[in-house]
């Protein structure tokens, strides 16, 4: 699917429902949140960057945590409804952006990248890992989620999205969570260290 009807997908699904995905009503998606904020290693970022937030629900959680909050989307409705729902909190933007068309002009010491990688076809999708990778800080956390049986509108599994970016990010691997539904992986831009205890990084 090219750019312009990868837009177009996308901003039909989100004017068509005001939750397409079912992120603020199914225990799937609150399950699949609550472990991906339990395998951030800190309590608090700088600055957080969710490209393809859909309606923030995910957002909302993940700026709890974060000192300043960006979070991009494709879909003009999406951005709005996510507008809607935190858009009265002074430290956290969305944007209408699609990566990798858009590149990210500030710097992130947390990237998650959830559900969006096998929306990109092979150049888009290396070209977006490129331009994340150079968005994160050195010391920054990468996250990623997504779903593993195969989709009709995506380019390839969620495995294949992962093993890109094992191999694309250059990035140190800290965590795993491979169940038949989902994946969820960090990697870090530190090697993985045991806080003493009582100490948080």
């Amino acid at each position: 699917m090219s750019d312009a009807p990868l837009m177009a997908h996308f901003e039909r699904l989100h004017a068509g429902s005001p939750d397409p995905w079912g992120c603020d009503t199914g225990w799937y998606e609150a399950r699949k949140r609550a472990l991906t904020l339990a395998m951030l290693r800190r309590e608090r970022y700088r600055h957080g960057f969710e490209p393809g937030c859909s309606v923030g629900a995910l957002s909302a959680a993940l700026a709890r945590r974060c000192d300043s909050f960006t979070g991009w989307d494709a879909s003009a409705s999406a951005v709005a409804r996510a507008r809607k729902r935190l858009g009265h909190l002074d430290h956290i933007r969305f944007e209408q952006q699609k990566l990798p068309t858009t590149l990210p002009m500030a710097t992130f010491d947390l990237i998650v990248f959830s559900e969006i990688g096998y929306y990109l076809d092979e150049t888009a999708l290396v070209a977006t890992l490129q331009s994340l990778q150079r968005a994160l800080v050195p010391a920054g956390d990468f996250i990623a989620c997504h779903w593993r049986p195969p989709l009709a509108d995506g380019y390839r599994s969620g495995d294949a999205v992962h093993q890109h970016l094992h191999e694309q990010l250059g990035l140190t691997a800290v965590s795993s969570l491979i169940e038949p539904d989902f994946r969820l992986e960090l990697w870090s831009g530190l090697a993985p260290e045991v806080a003493p205890k009582g100490e948080s990084r």
